[in-house]
């Protein structure tokens, strides 16, 4: 008898201590992503869009609503990028970012953010996170906007430039070098992440 009271005993204090814990959930990209990529040439300016891209997100909510985003992983499929310039354009850049041996471009979160308010309105949260382009890591720190536009769907929105030499990429060239184009250029991205099934919202 003693010891089915210490058991139960242990058993509420286990159920009381993690009552009080805020929830972890899971979201996934959802297909309504746009991501896309504004470049220079010494002819006209050229855009490519990412059409394959995958991710996940880990967030801890808490009762007065707020959140922490504890992990963000994207992965953009290096072949799946497209020109307005064509299939030449296309080829060269899957080249420059050596697409055999590095078939992703990938972003990952480095640093959690926290006390995230989940508003309606888009907020700007500083992140710290790490790209990776044909093989090369490198630390980044982006300006995002987050929003919340219903409780199951968590919005990210920005824009980040960089030069591709950083990252040991060689600017592609168009129609026997006739096209050049210029070294930096500007991600753009607005990613919607929705709960995964099987993870229930607060």
């Amino acid at each position: 008898m003693k010891f089915i009271s210490t058991y139960g005993i242990l058993i509420i204090a286990i159920i009381l201590f993690f009552a009080g814990k805020p929830a972890f959930h899971r979201y996934i990209l959802s297909p309504d992503y746009v991501i896309g990529i504004d470049g220079t040439s010494n002819l006209h300016d050229w855009k490519e869009k990412v059409e394959i891209v995958s991710g996940e997100a880990e967030v801890k909510w808490y009762d007065d609503k707020s959140f922490d985003l504890r992990s963000l992983n994207i992965r953009m499929n290096v072949r799946s990028i497209k020109s307005d310039k064509g299939s030449v354009m296309d080829n060269n850049t899957y080249k420059a970012l050596k697409s055999n041996d590095h078939p992703e471009i990938m972003f990952t979160l480095v640093t959690p953010i926290n006390s995230i308010l989940s508003v309606s309105q888009q907020k700007t949260i500083s992140v710290n996170g790490s790209l990776q382009i044909a093989g090369v890591k490198k630390p980044v720190t982006m300006q995002v906007k987050v929003f919340m536009k219903e409780q199951n769907k968590l919005t990210f929105e920005g824009t980040y430039k960089l030069k591709m030499t950083d990252y040991d990429v060689e600017p592609p060239s168009a129609f026997f070098g006739t096209l050049k184009t210029g070294n930096e250029i500007q991600l753009s991205f607005k990613a919607n992440f929705i709960l995964s099934p099987g993870s229930n919202p607060i």
